[in-house]
C-alpha cells in the first residue's frame, strides 16, 4: 500500500466531534514519547501531518487522518506520562476507552512500545485491554536504530514473551530515523483493510 494523500479531518476529546463513522480505521497506541508521531509521518510521507515533540505527553486529543481519502488512521493520546495530573491522564484513559469501546470500523489498534526496554506494565495493561476487545495482534517496535542488529532478535523475544504474544501475533521493528519497517506496517494494514 502506498500513502499518496493524508490530511487531518478531526481533533477530538469527545465522541461527538469525531468524524462521521462509515470508514475502516486503524489505531496506533504507545506511551508517551515512544515515537508515534514520528512513525505516522514516515508512514503518510509527510514530515509534520503529527507533530512530534521533545516533550512527552504532547498528544492529548484523539486525532483522526483520513487517508487516500479511503480509510483513517487515528492517533490516540501517548499513555503513562508521569508530569501530567492525575485527573488529566484518568480524563485520557476515559477518552482512549470510549473511542476503542464503541468506534464502529475500528479494525485494529498498532501497539507501539521502545524496543530498546522490555515493556512496561503500562504497555502490558494496554496489549491486555486490546487483546480483551480483540483490537491486538499488531506491535511496532520502535527506536529499532538505537540497537544493534543483533539485539533487535532478542528484544522482539523480549517482547513477545512480556506481552504474552501469540504466534500470528506480528511484532514489526521500526525505525523513523533510519526509514526502516514502514513498509511491512504498511503491508500488515493493507490485509487489514482488506479482509
Amino acid at each position: 500500500m502506498k500513502i499518496i494523500k493524508s490530511d487531518i479531518e478531526a481533533v477530538s476529546v469527545k465522541p461527538s466531534q469525531y468524524p462521521p463513522a462509515g470508514l475502516k480505521e486503524i489505531a496506533f497506541a504507545g506511551r508517551s514519547n515512544v515515537g508515534k508521531s514520528s512513525l505516522l509521518n514516515l508512514i503518510t510521507g509527510r514530515k509534520k501531518l503529527a507533530r512530534v515533540s521533545g516533550s512527552p505527553g504532547k498528544t492529548r486529543t484523539i486525532n483522526f487522518y483520513l487517508i487516500n481519502d479511503e480509510f483513517r488512521i487515528v492517533d490516540l493520546p501517548g499513555y503513562g506520562y508521569a508530569k501530567v495530573s492525575k485527573s488529566l491522564s484518568q480524563g485520557w484513559g476515559e477518552m482512549i476507552e470510549r473511542y476503542l469501546e464503541n468506534r464502529p470500523g475500528l479494525l485494529k489498534v498498532v501497539q507501539l512500545v521502545d524496543i530498546r526496554h522490555e515493556p512496561s506494565k503500562l504497555d502490558v495493561e494496554m496489549c491486555q485491554y486490546l487483546r480483551h476487545y480483540g483490537l491486538d495482534g499488531i506491535v511496532a517496535a520502535t527506536k529499532a536504530d538505537k540497537i544493534s542488529r543483533g539485539q533487535i532478535d532478542r528484544q522482539v523475544k523480549v517482547i513477545r514473551k512480556t506481552l504474552k504474544l501469540s504466534e500470528k501475533d506480528i511484532v514489526i521493528p521500526v525505525s523513523a530515523l533510519k526509514k526502516t519497517g514502514h513498509e511491512e506496517l504498511l503491508e500488515v494494514m493493507e490485509g487489514l483493510l482488506e479482509e
